[in-house]
């Protein structure tokens, strides 16, 4: 059947259902961890997710590669559509970083009237959190050596240059939860341990994300799904990357550096 207009119009899909599903059960099952300490509905949900992920991804790479659905039109569609959840998640992040500077700019008297408060001792910001922050930053330099690869159409470069930086993502991870720990405070040590690690934590559940985005984005290069011209999923990767690097610069000298 021809189409007379520029627009896609999706089939039908299960994978809508099946991810309000999954989410369902991880939330529910993060509740059920914490209260009654049974894994299995979380492990259900993350399996659910999992696939319908893998799932959803599939059908979006075949209908913008293999079937040509995406149209400048549409392509215009999915940009502003990335930047607008890029936008909810800043401010996302927002929210922790004004509790934060709440807390810190005027202390209450539970806790010392002090920041940090008495009997916090903070992470030196001089040691792995600077070199979290070196790794991001260099990851940042490489996902930007690998767009001006795909736009020279020098894959070889953008494949190297694309693995050095989710394996960068991985070693940040590898040492945030190194540093949680060894952290000489938890979660419930006052407002300080809530804010970090439910700022630090989001963050670093974000660069998991990232890290997926971007090896998925390595599948599809290594298929040559990205042309020139045509690469907008690797796009949609960087933007992301470089707003999970701009978050962390912000945690770096907020709550690191400034707040310890």
């Amino acid at each position: 059947m021809k189409n007379f207009h520029p627009f896609h119009i999706v089939d039908q899909s299960p994978w809508p259902l099946t991810a309000a599903l999954g989410s369902l059960f991880l939330t529910s099952g993060m509740a059920s961890w914490i209260h009654i300490k049974s894994p299995l509905l979380i492990m259900l949900g993350l399996m659910i997710l999992i696939i319908t992920s893998y799932q959803w991804w599939r059908d979006i790479s075949r209908e913008s590669t293999l079937q040509g659905n995406h149209t400048k039109k549409v392509m215009m569609g999915l940009q502003w559509g990335m930047i607008l959840f890029i936008v909810s998640e800043v401010l996302f992040f927002v929210s922790f970083f004004w509790a934060f500077l709440h807390s810190s700019l005027s202390p209450n008297i539970e806790i010392g009237m002090m920041w940090p408060p008495k009997g916090i001792e903070p992470f030196n910001p001089m040691q792995i959190p600077l070199l979290n922050t070196t790794i991001l930053i260099s990851s940042g330099i490489s996902i930007t050596w690998t767009h001006h690869s795909i736009l020279n159409n020098n894959l070889t470069q953008a494949k190297k240059s694309l693995m050095m930086t989710i394996l960068l993502g991985v070693y940040f991870t590898m040492l945030q939860g190194w540093e949680y720990m060894e952290a000489p405070f938890s979660v419930a040590d006052s407002i300080y341990g809530s804010t970090f690690f439910i700022s630090t934590g989001f963050h670093g559940l974000h660069v998991i994300v990232g890290t997926t985005f971007l090896f998925i984005t390595m599948m599809r290069l290594n298929k040559l799904h990205f042309s020139m011209s045509h690469h907008f999923g690797f796009e949609a990767a960087a933007w992301y990357w470089h707003f999970v690097d701009v978050v962390w610069l912000l945690l770096y000298s907020l709550i690191y550096w400034w707040g310890g």
